[in-house]
């Protein structure tokens, strides 16, 4: 079994998974329309159903029972991403609060971390090779009759990490086929560097399990590419960025690999959640004012551009980190957000200039 057979076969029940959802969807008239719920942030004009984590999700879990070992940190994580695409499913219907999605996100990382997945170190950008620990301070007490640890660093920024992950990523799906294709891309680079170096407190393997989850999102990306037949929604934006995450930690606390990767997801999200405080509105609740927005209504680009631009970029950011070590990944990092700032301040007074 190679990592190109798990990729591909979960890409194809992914691919034959989706008609079926989307069927169901249009069934149940689970569906967006623009013309009857109008917010600037759609760019969609037909109706279209956000079942994107349904296919997700039940892609990874099938592939899951065939490939991997079941073990309590696997089951941990399947139960957060169930967790993940109830609350998906449910928004695709009703439309949730954006802070009732994020007390499930915080909910669903709690799970993870709560099974002993966490960030005991990361790496220090300033001498090669020494990493600081962030196993102190413990906080100890009894459960179950049990002695328990919490490593309150290491668990702390593990929820964080992971929080800001599913959100920053939920929020770069704008435009057609822009989010599934650019995870396959970061999945992909993580499971080859998982490769190099792994830290797995579970028996299972970390390699494959970020190749499944990269097939899964390949066979949505059929269906979800210019014009789209189904939405990602906010079931498989939220599971693109757990994903993403528990896999960077499990491959060994890849935390600038992954920042790097998504250095476009990331600055737009920076630079969006600091717009809105300063201009007075709640940081999560959406507008037009995302790159892809930007890219779209402003210098006019196409929606399979923008897709492309974040493949392409996500690709290159990631044939990088194979070869940087980790202050060469935090400058990349840091250089490619102020480009990204750039753009964005660009466009804001072009986009003033013309109204």
């Amino acid at each position: 079994m190679t990592i190109v057979t798990v990729l591909l076969s979960t890409a194809l029940i992914a691919a034959l998974l989706t008609p079926v959802v989307i069927k169901v969807y249009r069934h149940f008239n689970w569906l967006d329309d623009p013309e009857k719920e109008r917010h600037l942030k759609k760019v969609h004009q037909v109706p279209v159903p956000r079942g994107g984590g349904v296919v997700v999700f039940i892609a990874i879990l099938i592939a899951s029972f065939f490939f991997l070992k079941y073990d309590q940190y696997l089951f941990s994580i399947m139960l957060g991403a169930g967790l993940l695409a109830v609350v998906g499913t449910l928004d695709d219907i009703f439309d949730l609060h954006p802070l009732t999605r994020l007390v499930v996100g915080f909910v669903a990382a709690l799970i993870v971390v709560g099974s002993g997945i966490g960030i005991s170190y990361v790496s220090n950008p300033l001498m090669t090779g020494q990493v600081i620990h962030l196993d102190q301070p413990q906080l100890q007490f009894q459960f179950w009759g049990t002695q328990r640890s919490v490593w309150i660093l290491a668990d702390l920024l593990a929820v964080l990490f992971i929080v800001w992950n599913m959100n920053i990523v939920n929020w770069s799906k704008g435009v057609d086929g822009q989010m599934p294709g650019f995870v396959v891309v970061a999945l992909v680079f993580i499971g080859i560097l998982s490769e190099r170096f792994i830290d797995d407190p579970s028996q299972f393997n970390t390699t494959l399990l970020s190749f499944i989850a990269a097939g899964a999102f390949l066979g949505l990306l059929i269906w979800n590419w210019y014009p789209q037949k189904i939405m990602p929604g906010y079931g498989a934006g939220t599971l693109a960025g757990y994903f993403l995450s528990v896999l960077a930690i499990l491959s060994g606390a890849k935390v600038a690999t992954t920042l790097m990767v998504l250095a476009i997801p990331t600055a737009d999200a920076i630079f969006t959640v600091t717009r809105r405080v300063l201009a007075g509105k709640s940081p999560f609740w959406g507008d037009r004012g995302h790159l892809h927005h930007k890219l779209l209504d402003v210098f006019k680009w196409n929606k399979q551009q923008i897709a492309i631009f974040y493949w392409s970029t996500s690709l290159v950011l990631g044939v990088l980190s194979l070869y940087l070590n980790t202050l060469g990944k935090v400058i990349t990092i840091g250089v490619t957000m102020m480009i990204i700032f750039g753009v964005l301040i660009w466009a804001k007074i072009r986009s003033d200039k013309v109204n």
